[in-house]
């Protein structure tokens, strides 16, 4: 998709912050409950792509504006909207450029799940390499409800979670619970909403304290592998060790465990 090039401060739905090494991007628009319309989608593309890009940024995370809905799916009215058929197919480009994207930034992400998590939102969450959920919130996808299909986020949602448990979630629509969403895979861990950002800001902080270099070699080589044949993957992650074993980083890194001293990362 051809996009001009926006900067943190054109986003009118989002929030883009980078400290410390952390890119927070927030979905910014509450009072819609977060809902991905296209423009929220297009500008969350381009925060991606910048934390992506940006030597600054050695990990992202994900939230949502307010503290009851993290993000609640596509704005639902544009699936009613007076449109040509075409227009509409079309408009679902930026959420396969989204999911596709999210596992190329060769950076970690944390999604902070502070609400409900629910439908598109769910696939936002489940992109993201870990999520933290506030106690109290749910998981959900409901789509079926209101007559249609969780479609866009089934090829996430089942690479995470049990097909039995997938298929009751979709079938059904009802909601999870943010503790049985650990027991399922959907998320990481459940943290009491005193303790919240304390949590996330614990994660992000370990994250993007790393080697950007070989978090970025790992992290490719995670999703890479992830649908190839056995012996496929194997010898992949072999040679990916073999590169690893060129770079500085992971000398000085272990120097640093045997000098029992903080490694000073190189990025080479």
């Amino acid at each position: 998709m051809v996009r001009d090039r926006m900067g943190a401060g054109s986003f009118e739905k989002l929030l883009y912050e980078v400290a410390d090494g952390v890119a927070t991007v927030t979905l910014n628009d509450p009072e819609k409950r977060n809902m991905l319309s296209g423009q929220m989608l297009t500008e969350l593309v381009a925060a991606m792509e910048m934390a992506r890009d940006s030597e600054a940024v050695r990990a992202v995370v994900l939230t949502g504006a307010g503290d009851r809905v993290f993000c609640a799916g596509a704005d639902l009215g544009g699936f009613a909207a007076d449109a040509a058929l075409i227009e509409k197919h079309f408009a679902s480009d930026l959420f396969l450029e989204f999911f596709r994207l999210m596992p190329a930034l060769g950076k970690p992400s944390l999604c902070a799940a502070n609400g409900h998590v629910m439908a598109g939102g769910l696939g936002l969450a489940l992109s993201c390499d870990l999520v933290i959920a506030k106690e109290g919130i749910s998981f959900a996808t409901p789509e079926i409800n209101v007559g249609a299909f969780p479609y866009m986020i089934m090829a996430l949602i089942y690479r995470d979670v049990p097909r039995k448990k997938v298929n009751e979630l979709m079938l059904l629509g009802d909601r999870m619970s943010a503790e049985d969403a650990v027991t399922f895979g959907l998320a990481n861990k459940v943290v009491a909403a005193a303790e919240f950002d304390a949590a996330v800001a614990d994660w992000a902080t370990r994250l993007a304290s790393k080697s950007p270099l070989l978090m970025r070699l790992g992290h490719d080589a995670m999703y890479r592998q992830a649908d190839m044949p056995v012996d496929d993957a194997l010898e992949f992650l072999r040679s990916q060790l073999s590169l690893t074993f060129t770079t500085e980083d992971i000398r000085e890194g272990v120097q640093a465990f045997f000098e029992k001293r903080e490694p000073k990362w190189k990025g080479r």
